[in-house]
């Protein structure tokens, strides 16, 4: 395998418990509909396909990148999966694709899409260097995707389940073709649906391979409550292990997908970090297009507001930021003004041993700070701030170095910020595309 494989955990079997991927949720818009699928967009306790938290804009999706990048030391994948088709939102899948080359010049790129609609971007993905694609394909024979699919929206015509699915295999086949002419190693996933396409797999199988496609994933289809197809159980492991033994005469077998989300982050079946899904809920309320003074690599989601224009510091002497949120009976309140920094008060904590209560009232003590800078702090405590809004550091080094970044919104990373997390949501499992 090339060293791109090497890096991919869903390419690669060997590299999903230590290279992990983030699906950076910005295409919300569909033009397919499955039989099998309801999207929900917030759905914290649902681990699959055309599931996400919030829908972040390329900009916002940019900032979110960089707190993965400081939270996740091992993502070696960005990806774009959904939650509805990467080439149904074009616009904002592109324009995402180039801020995160042009910001991360060597991170690997990968798409997970339908096929309907990638074919006129197929040269421009090459040039962004994306090297990896995962195609959904069912079915190779019309009449059984007419099954599978309700409509297919094909340019500005919605196209009923027959004619639809000529269109969509028609559309896939020469995806297929040209994402291999230009280079990208292609992955086919093909969802088995007991008794409408459990013994067809085989055949797409064969024809991806034909078409040269790298890999061949068989996932199990999985009942999702008011879907067209929510009545039907999930296939059994005999069947599920039958269908792959026989695509695997065709194809290399990807056994270990997880049926990933569309803001999925980590390792595969790794779960989602709470903070993590706050942050990218943070991002989401920013302005869609960064302001001229805000740049789109500032190290926090938070908009800058004039109800909020403290910062607070945990410190034992007043000069470094060097204590632990737990261990800290006050915190210094700091605003900016002339250019300068200026104390303007020092307020107490609540008392420790008070559980989750003693954060609730954390929340209201710093209800006018923006961010609070600290050198340690528990997940918990963390989660309650970011969701009331507080920005959360984790820093070490001189009070007034670290406020000078901190008030405007530029980077932390040198201060050895370890996290910085924001706002609500909860974390759910996910998987790769």
């Amino acid at each position: 395998m090339s060293s791109i494989f090497d890096k991919h955990p869903c390419f690669n079997k060997a590299a999903r418990k230590t290279h992990g991927r983030v699906h950076l949720p910005v295409a919300p818009r569909c033009n397919i509909q499955c039989r099998f699928c309801d999207r929900k967009f917030d759905c914290v306790n649902e681990s699959r396909p055309g599931v996400a938290s919030g829908i972040l804009s390329p900009y916002q999706a940019l900032v979110y990148l960089d707190h993965v990048f400081a939270e996740k030391k091992n993502i070696s994948v960005v990806g774009i999966a959904g939650p509805g088709d990467p080439f149904a939102n074009a616009d904002e899948t592109m324009e995402t694709l180039r801020l995160v080359r042009q910001q991360y010049p060597d991170i690997l790129l990968c798409l997970a899409t339908n096929g309907l609609g990638v074919g006129p971007y197929i040269e421009e993905l090459a040039d962004l260097k994306v090297s990896h694609v995962t195609l959904t394909m069912n079915a190779v024979d019309p009449e059984i995707a007419s099954r599978i699919y309700a409509w297919v929206r094909h340019g500005k015509r919605v196209r009923q389940a027959m004619e639809g699915s000529e269109i969509l295999l028609e559309k896939q086949s020469e995806a297929l073709i040209q994402l291999k002419a230009h280079g990208i190693s292609v992955k086919v996933n093909s969802i088995l649906i007991p008794g409408i396409n459990e013994d067809h797999i085989p055949e797409v199988a064969r024809t991806a391979a034909s078409l040269g496609a790298d890999i061949f994933n068989c996932i199990p289809y999985y009942p999702n409550p008011g879907s067209a197809f929510g009545h039907m159980e999930e296939p059994g492991k005999d069947l599920v292990q039958r269908v792959r033994a026989a695509s695997a005469i065709h194809l290399p077998q990807m056994t270990h997908c997880t049926r990933c989300r569309a803001d999925a982050v980590g390792c595969l079946g790794e779960q989602e970090s709470p903070s993590l899904m706050a942050k990218l809920k943070a991002c989401e309320a920013m302005p869609k297009v960064p302001d001229s003074h805000i740049p789109a690599d500032e190290d926090s989601c938070r908009i800058l507001s004039p109800k909020r224009p403290f910062i607070a510091v945990a410190s034992r002497e007043g000069i470094l930021v060097n204590q632990h949120l737990g261990e800290a009976d006050s915190l210094l309140i700091f605003r900016e003004k002339d250019g300068d920094f200026e104390l303007v008060d020092t307020r107490v904590t609540p008392p420790k041993g008070g559980g989750e209560s003693r954060w609730e009232e954390m929340t209201a003590l710093l209800s006018d700070c923006r961010m609070l800078l600290v050198s340690g702090i528990g997940e918990r405590p963390k989660t309650v701030l970011l969701q009331s809004g507080v920005d959360v550091a984790e820093v070490e080094g001189l009070i007034e170095t670290a406020l000078t970044p901190a008030f405007s919104g530029a980077s932390l990373m040198h201060l050895k910020t370890r996290s910085i997390k924001a706002c609500s949501g909860a974390g759910a499992g996910g998987c790769g595309a």
